[in-house]
């Protein structure tokens, strides 16, 4: 009997595997199959990525950017988190729809709304003049100062709602017994608060990390050409100089990066919940 259940159980699970083999295992297996074979038969566009100064550049940079986007989102994301669950209901729920609706505004629009606001005319510099902090506007856009703003203001939310997923299920009880065996409030959050909330951190920043290596539209609009990340070359070498061979490459390297990293994250922290 559990034979022919698990049977029914897969026939069942046929049509999902279906559309991940058409939809995700196709388009990879496309673009490995170009990457090796175009121009020729070989690895040269591998070899021509990790050995070129510029592309090796562009790697680097990809990297470097959601790095500091990922610590910085961190550092912002905690505290709102924990806001979210010691705000008394009303507040919490205004602080929880700001997050959820900043998610559902349109990416383009969130990005030419940096752009407006971090020009030389733009509120920012207005403001940093109007309080003496500078004598004249900075230089926040086509570099990676926009970028990093750009960038960590779209990934919050997906750095807030995993940290607050975990610390809502901490009970409260865990940091009053450590305040009652003499912990300061530093050491209750050091090594009581933190360690709990693990979990959550470790899918956030990776979650946060995996989506700024493959980040297109916010770079390319706040960023300038010598800060381009690896996704603006995928498209530059796709649509503009038509190498598939090459842009096929790129792209094959950054899906092994992410998958590198999840395999990482199970390795350290273990699968989420629900999926064990």
């Amino acid at each position: 009997m559990a034979a022919i259940a698990a049977r029914r159980g897969f026939g069942f699970a046929l049509p999902a595997l279906a559309l991940l083999v058409a939809f995700f295992v196709m388009p990879v297996m496309w673009l490995l199959l170009r990457s090796v074979t175009e121009p020729g038969l070989g690895f040269q566009n591998y070899a021509t990525l990790f050995g070129t100064a510029t592309y090796a550049k562009v790697f680097l940079n990809t990297f470097m950017v959601a790095g500091i986007v990922t610590v910085i989102t961190l550092l912002l994301a905690f505290p709102v988190a924990w806001a979210l669950v010691i705000l008394p209901p009303r507040w919490s729920m205004v602080l929880f729809a700001i997050v959820i609706l900043s998610m559902w505004t349109n990416l383009l629009a969130r990005t030419y709304a940096w752009m407006v606001l971090l020009q030389r005319t733009g509120l920012v510099n207005q403001i940093l003049m109007g309080l003496g902090i500078t004598d004249a506007p900075l230089e926040l856009v086509n570099n990676l100062i926009g970028v990093t703003i750009g960038m960590v203001y779209i990934m919050l939310p997906f750095m807030i709602l995993p940290i607050y997923g975990v610390i809502r299920q901490i009970d409260a009880s865990v940091l009053q017994a450590a305040s009652l065996c003499g912990a300061t409030r530093w050491q209750a959050l050091w090594r009581v608060l933190l360690p709990l909330c693990v979990p959550g951190i470790a899918s956030g920043v990776l979650m946060v990390f995996v989506m700024a290596l493959g980040y297109y539209v916010t770079p390319s609009l706040l960023g300038g050409t010598s800060h381009m990340m690896l996704a603006e070359l995928i498209a530059q070498l796709v649509q503009s100089l038509v190498n598939w061979g090459l842009g096929g490459a790129a792209a094959f390297v950054l899906l092994v990066a992410t998958l590198a990293l999840y395999a990482l994250q199970i390795r350290l922290v273990g699968l989420p919940k629900g999926a064990q």
